[in-house]
């Protein structure tokens, strides 16, 4: 089986470069289906799903691979080199913005720009950084999850779209963790908000734009100060946006301040 297969890429558009977009935790693809058009006159686009995810081929999920963002980020390569790219525009959301950054880091010549949607390199609070999250707190979230994907899913999408006037956004995403294998979605939980990637930041090479949202209880502000604060050559942007799925629910503000940044 081909890497095109097994994470369901899809390439479109017209452009000489490319712009890669990477889902977060409990989604697919199709969640950029409000912003990747947008660019498709001026670049190529490339979207696929994590193995794991949306109409990824779930038999080769491999558990040691995928026990660390390292085996992500490996595939996000290996499709990079299959489609013959190099410096490209990465778009992350949340996890995949950390999945982007090992990715630059392993292969700087497929990298021009990463662009870092509610990104964070560890949730935990430690010390001095504040991540959001106490470690028991993080305890709680995976052993509901491990207990009751259905209905943590139902408790969590909510909470983490935000934008409680706007209910069908919840819905959805509610619907995308449910859709998510529960084994394999406990298993990527577990990587996603436990990892901790802050010794990456320094080394990133690539330009860097962090979309920061207000109001968001995953990734806060404070956590992408601290990113932009790390990485050299970043720009910061706070959308006028709410929650962690700007993608979703502020598609406009995304596609501007991406627009303004490859200018």
């Amino acid at each position: 089986m081909t890497v095109i297969d097994r994470n369901h890429v899809q390439v479109r558009g017209d452009g000489q470069r490319a712009m890669i977009f990477s889902h977060g935790f409990g989604c697919d693809q199709n969640m950029w289906r409000f912003v990747a058009p947008a660019f498709e006159a001026d670049f190529k686009t490339v979207l696929f799903d994590h193995v794991g995810a949306g109409r990824s081929d779930l038999t080769t999920y491999d558990a040691r691979k995928y026990s660390s963002l390292s085996g992500y980020a490996d595939d996000l390569v290996e499709i990079c080199r299959a489609l013959g790219l190099t410096q490209t525009v990465f778009v992350g959301h949340s996890v995949s913005a950390m999945i982007g950054v090992i990715a630059s880091l392993e292969a700087p010549e497929l990298f021009e720009s990463l662009i870092l949607v509610g990104p964070s390199p560890r949730y935990i609070n430690d010390d001095d950084y504040h991540g959001g999250f106490s470690a028991a707190d993080i305890d709680e979230l995976l052993t509901s999850l491990d207990d009751n994907h259905m209905g943590w899913s139902a408790a969590m999408a909510p909470v983490i779209m935000g934008n409680p006037d706007r209910p069908e956004l919840g819905e959805e995403l509610t619907n995308s963790f449910c859709r998510t294998d529960p084994e394999i979605a406990k298993a990527f939980a577990r990587v996603t908000f436990t990892s901790d990637n802050r010794s990456d930041l320094p080394e990133v090479t690539a330009r860097t734009l962090i979309l920061q949202c207000r109001d968001d209880v995953i990734a806060s502000e404070e956590v992408g100060e601290f990113v932009h604060r790390q990485v050299p050559n970043s720009q910061l942007v706070v959308l006028n946006a709410s929650g962690h799925c700007p993608n979703l629910s502020a598609p406009d503000e995304v596609i501007s301040a991406i627009r303004r940044f490859i200018r």
